[in-house]
């Protein structure tokens, strides 16, 4: 017998006891990661992220379930955008908010989110989670970008699917980045290297550097790159200087900075984050716009590492269909909802079936754009 109970922050339940059950060495749904956020005052109550992640417990006590979950009384920093959503909850007389997100806040990165010692567990836990909407009186719970097991674990609890899109670039051993070219058409080749052909008469160059080669002065100068990114947008940046630090002791050793520099002076960073086989690019800024900037630090050079470090896959973030241009294919990704009113279920059900048509529709046609000599098996 197992008993399902929620707590109010990741600290309270053990580093080794979580990361036993992800399966996994992506970094974002490890204990390192989710406790970096809360302890550096990047997701607390205060910004309407308030942890209530949930935890299955044997009568022994041994942790054999466990998911990341956040109260929310908005959507902001999830990437699956339901504002319509709250609309119609408001039309009818209804709120939206609070609602339960099963996810990683500010990260749009498919990957387990029902974290279980096996299937069974898995199905059971699931079941006690679709349960908890009425049992908190709360409109919904969401599951975003969970992988295929925790997507098919949600559907079997009745969830509804939404379907959404993302692109990837995969690493067919290519022997270096020249290599990587050659697979892809005349016209993108020479696209490519015009960009990269720019920063180098601009005298740019990235250099890739882990936490621990980056000093105090050079830090601050990143984290104000990336800071500008959002005040340009007139917000305030998702992640504290705070998390970067808490971050680095935590999964140091995970974590890479994609520094431009021009002259031997910073100008750009991307912050990345890497497992055994895949590269994830997250956050971007810079101090001032250079033409291709942004393409050689957040897409070329983080292709070239993967190249150079066997990595099999980089995932560069959400949206931007330019990257089809660039190298990078359509991949879909999934989020999975549980409505409460009978009525709301029924509409929202409707409404991601037919979206999901159109987002399968909107695949086909950007595979169709995949700028290779020949067409690639995870393009066909």
């Amino acid at each position: 017998m197992a008993e399902l109970t929620q707590i109010e922050s990741i600290l309270q339940v053990d580093a080794e006891e979580w990361n036993a059950l992800c399966g996994t060495d992506q970094p974002f749904v490890q204990h390192g990661f989710l406790a970096a956020l809360e302890a550096s005052g990047s997701v607390s109550p205060h910004i309407g992220w308030q942890p209530a992640h949930a935890l299955l417990r044997t009568d022994d006590g041994a942790l054999v379930g466990a998911a990341p979950m956040y109260l929310k009384d908005h959507s902001f920093g999830e990437f699956v955008f339901d504002f319509a959503w709250a609309n119609a909850y408001s039309q009818v007389g209804l709120d939206y908010y609070p609602k339960l997100v099963n996810a990683v806040p500010f990260t749009p990165v498919a990957g387990p989110r029902l974290l279980a010692r096996d299937d069974a567990t898995r199905r059971a836990f699931t079941a006690a989670l679709a349960t908890l909407p009425e049992r908190m009186g709360i409109s919904s719970l969401h599951t975003l970008f969970g992988d295929d097991v925790s997507t098919a674990a949600m559907l079997g609890a009745d969830a509804h699917a939404r379907r959404g899109c993302q692109y990837r670039w995969f690493n067919r051993d290519y022997r270096d980045f020249e290599d990587f070219l050659n697979a892809l058409s005349s016209k993108r080749r020479k696209e490519i290297r015009r960009e990269r052909r720019r920063m180098r008469e601009a005298g740019v160059e990235i250099v890739v550097r882990h936490p621990a080669e980056i000093s105090h002065a050079l830090w601050q100068t990143l984290y104000a790159f990336y800071g500008r990114t959002y005040a340009i947008r007139g917000q305030d940046p998702y992640l504290t200087p705070e998390f970067f630090s808490e971050l680095t002791s935590r999964l140091g050793d995970q974590v890479l900075f994609f520094i431009a520099y021009h002259e031997h002076t910073p100008v750009g960073m991307a912050f990345m984050m890497r497992s055994r086989d895949t590269l994830y690019g997250r956050h971007w800024g810079c101090k001032t716009d250079y033409h291709s900037l942004h393409f050689e630090t957040c897409y070329y050079a983080g292709i070239e590492y993967c190249i150079d470090n066997g990595l099999a896959c980089f995932d560069a973030g959400a949206q931007g269909e330019h990257k089809i241009r660039r190298g990078f294919e359509p991949v879909a990704t999934w989020s999975t909802h549980i409505i409460a009113d009978p009525r709301l279920d029924h509409a929202i059900g409707d409404f991601v079936e037919r979206e999901a048509e159109m987002m399968a529709a909107f695949q086909t046609e950007q595979r169709e754009r995949c700028n290779f000599a020949t067409t690639p098996e995870t393009c066909s």
